[in-house]
């Protein structure tokens, strides 16, 4: 947990135009980050401003009223819908488009309100919208590592691991959460923004595998998925487990009835950097689980907002913003997640680009950024003391923790050492900025 101040003493910042959440490159809607923000609602684009008493419009471009009001209407019914859809609307959550999902980008309590909470107490966010997918079959990890980095062979049951699915090229096509069950079956998580692009490719070596005679099927899950995050976490769920959580330690998983719904898979694991688990419900009673977690007064709803600053104050790349089909894992600072055995190997997607890289360093790195001032936003130039083009920021917001702004993008490797004194070009003019190490605010993870 953080040290930080009350909302209330954190300043409003000014709207800015721009994309703000992530799907993909090619997606509708990217990083909304709560200083200003920008969603689509049907034809046009509506600007809202975020401040401690909310979001509050600031003007659309596009149709007049009238027509972007049904042009709105029309847009929503197209939009997916999460089961826990008619519930945000009855908690006043403010709904908006994200990778073709209407999902709340904020609740009655403002976006900081709810990111300190999520920090100090503990927070539900919906993240049904992510592609759940049971991999089955005796050759499921062999098939799996034909499309990942990660050495799934060497997880212990129940353990799972972050992993990349890489493109020939030493792209990086999504991240996802490998997860090697005691139930015969691995579980995938991987980005809703990437669900048809994961799904099709997927297939793609599912057709392949089974041409070669392999055992190995797919699952698609049509389940909820609920994140519930921050330092009260375990207290709270505690009241509804038979099984002691202090058994369930970092990326570990297992089979559970949570106050009183079975068949549940609880993941210890999340976006915020606090201590925190996802857990996979039957979506015919994750409102029922929603309401009994609410009874209990640690815990409100969070939404987009809250989401997207947490995961940033904890140093966590947005798929589309901070990692792309253009970027490796070494330009992403995330060698990491690629196996010693598999580095040895060779034999994922893009290994013969990606490991003589790991061995040479690459000519650019992911880093992160604090300044103060003017927030810092994506595509915001990232400047050498003298002035020269660098870099560029990916991800950036004000801090609610810090009280600073924060942000992360891609530097020349000559300045991404962390303490280096660079610049960042913000509104047209040059301000100071210096590398700094990532997560921003300590993380919170439980290792037993």
């Amino acid at each position: 947990m953080c040290f930080c101040q009350k909302s209330g003493d954190f300043p409003d910042f000014p709207p800015l135009s721009g994309q703000r959440e992530s799907e993909s490159r090619s997606g509708t809607l990217r990083c909304i980050m709560w200083a200003g923000m920008t969603v689509r609602t049907g034809g046009s684009v509506l600007r809202l401003r975020a401040s401690r008493d909310g979001l509050r419009g600031c003007g659309a471009a596009g149709p007049g009223r009238r027509q972007q009001q049904r042009q709105a209407s029309g847009s929503e019914a197209a939009l997916k819908k999460t089961p826990l859809f008619d519930f945000h609307r009855q908690q006043g959550g403010k709904m908006v488009e994200f990778s073709g999902w209407s999902l709340p980008v904020q609740y009655k309590d403002s976006h900081i309100s709810s990111h300190m909470h999520t920090r100090e107490h503990c927070s539900i966010f919906d993240v049904s919208h992510m592609l759940q997918t049971k991999v089955h079959g005796r050759d499921r990890v062999k098939f799996m590592e034909s499309l990942v980095v990660a050495d799934i062979a060497e997880l212990k049951d129940n353990q799972g691991s972050l992993s990349l699915f890489t493109n020939d090229q030493g792209g990086i096509m999504d991240d996802l959460i490998v997860t090697k069950t005691d139930q015969g079956y691995l579980y995938v998580v991987s980005n809703a923004g990437c669900a048809d692009k994961d799904s099709a490719h997927m297939k793609a070596r599912l057709a392949e595998f089974k041409a070669a005679g392999f055992d190995v099927d797919l699952e698609f899950l049509d389940e909820a998925l609920i994140a519930l995050q921050g330092p009260s976490m375990s207290q709270v769920l505690q009241k509804g487990l038979k099984d002691d959580l202090r058994k369930l330690t970092f990326m570990t998983s297992t089979l559970a009835t949570v106050f009183g719904v079975p068949n549940c898979r609880v993941t210890r694991c999340g976006y915020t950097g606090e201590d925190g688990v996802e857990i996979s419900v039957p979506k015919g009673r994750v409102v029922e689980l929603t309401e009994k977690l609410l009874t209990n007064g640690e815990v409100k709803l969070a939404g987009l907002g809250a989401r997207d600053s947490l995961r940033l104050e904890a140093g966590l790349c947005l798929y589309g913003n901070d990692i792309d089909e253009t970027t490796t894992p070494v330009d992403a600072s995330l060698v990491w997640t690629i196996g010693k055995r598999r580095r040895q190997t060779k034999d994922f997607p893009g290994a013969n680009i990606i490991v003589p890289q790991i061995k040479a360093k690459a000519d650019r790195k992911r880093v992160g950024l604090v300044s103060s001032g003017p927030p810092v936003r994506q595509h915001t130039p990232i400047l050498s003391p003298d002035g020269t083009v660098i870099g560029e920021v990916t991800s950036g917001c004000p801090s609610p923790c810090l009280k600073k702004n924060v942000a992360m993008g891609y530097v020349d490797a000559a300045f991404a050492k962390n303490g280096t004194n660079i610049q960042v070009e913000v509104r047209k003019k040059a301000v100071p900025a210096i590398v700094s190490k990532m997560p921003f605010v300590q993380t919170n993870y439980y290792s037993g």
